[in-house]
């Protein structure tokens, strides 16, 4: 019996019949072995797997203070560099859930028990689970992407994925993006990272540039005066006292086949842009016709010549 309690493996792949067999033998055995033969067996396999208990117990708590340890020094890294709080607390999630795993597969290989089918069981489960997943992980590594390298950052207005608005909060797999008439935009960090982003807060203030057509025949200087008083109506759109700001010019763009194209520039804030371009072009539109001045279309004339 002793030899029995001794060499058996801890885990092996059982079948329901080897089970039954093993257990029809185990009862023979202690059937037909001597009491004292079996105590003593019985005794020594325990101690044998008390002193692996004793030695996992040992292996958690040292193990369990070197993790501290290791995110202790982790966190401070983090500190010192001054990397986003989502970028650092994500870190530390992740190197304390591979450090706890080795942890306890080390615990579990102590006590006896193959460790090889765990990890491939574990290996074949993290695979399912990624190729279920691959939109999750493209949007999961766009995030790192976002985060390491921060074309923009919470509070910054941007441009992106036909939406525009101020950056409400930036997670591990999604951005949220609130947009001036309040709406919460949800935009996954996939097509974030890969897309174009207009980001009008990384320097401001801004330069609006706004563009129309007007007839030839036009005074460029009464049409230059009536844009200029048109922006001191718009309290929104800065001057030459605020720093990086200048005052607002006009000037021809270019001289197309019909008509001659004026450029405006006006200097806002970022949260301001397109609040101040739609009232421009709502502006222009109502001020101009008032001086005589109308905006040129395509036209096509017809001649009809009777015979």
């Amino acid at each position: 019996m002793m030899t029995i309690l001794q060499s058996t493996p801890a885990v092996e792949n059982f079948s329901a019949d080897s089970v039954l067999t093993k257990g029809v033998q185990l009862v023979e055995t202690i059937k037909t072995t001597p009491a004292n033969e079996l105590l003593e067996g019985t005794l020594s396999a325990v101690a044998k797997f008390g002193l692996k208990l004793i030695l996992a117990i040992a292996i958690y708590v040292v193990g369990a203070w070197l993790i501290r340890k290791v995110k202790k020094l982790i966190s401070k890294g983090f500190e010192k560099r001054g990397s986003d709080s989502t970028l650092s607390s994500f870190v530390m999630s992740l190197v304390t859930a591979v450090l706890w795993t080795v942890l306890i597969l080390v615990m579990v290989g102590t006590l006896g028990i193959n460790t090889t089918s765990i990890a491939a069981l574990l290996a074949a489960g993290g695979m399912a689970i990624g190729m279920a997943m691959s939109g999750t992980v493209q949007n999961f590594a766009g995030g790192l992407i976002l985060l390491a390298f921060k074309p923009f950052k919470v509070g910054d207005f941007i441009d992106t994925q036909g939406v525009f608005g101020r950056v409400d909060s930036i997670s591990i797999v999604h951005t949220k993006i609130v947009t001036t008439d309040k709406r919460v935009i949800t935009l996954p960090n996939g097509a974030l990272a890969n897309g174009t982003i207009d980001n009008y807060s990384s320097l401001n203030p801004h330069r609006l540039s706004l563009k129309f057509n007007v007839p030839y025949g036009t005074d460029i200087d009464e049409l230059r005066a009536i844009l200029i008083d048109l922006t001191k109506g718009q309290p929104k759109i800065l001057g030459e006292e605020t720093p990086g700001a200048k005052k607002p010019k006009v000037y021809v763009g270019a001289l197309n086949e019909s008509s001659i194209e004026v450029k405006l520039r006006v200097w806002v804030l970022a949260q301001d842009y397109k609040k101040v371009f739609h009232w421009l072009n709502e502006a222009i539109y109502k001020e101009l016709p008032k001086h005589g001045i109308n905006f040129p279309f395509p036209q096509m004339d017809i001649h009809v010549k009777n015979n």
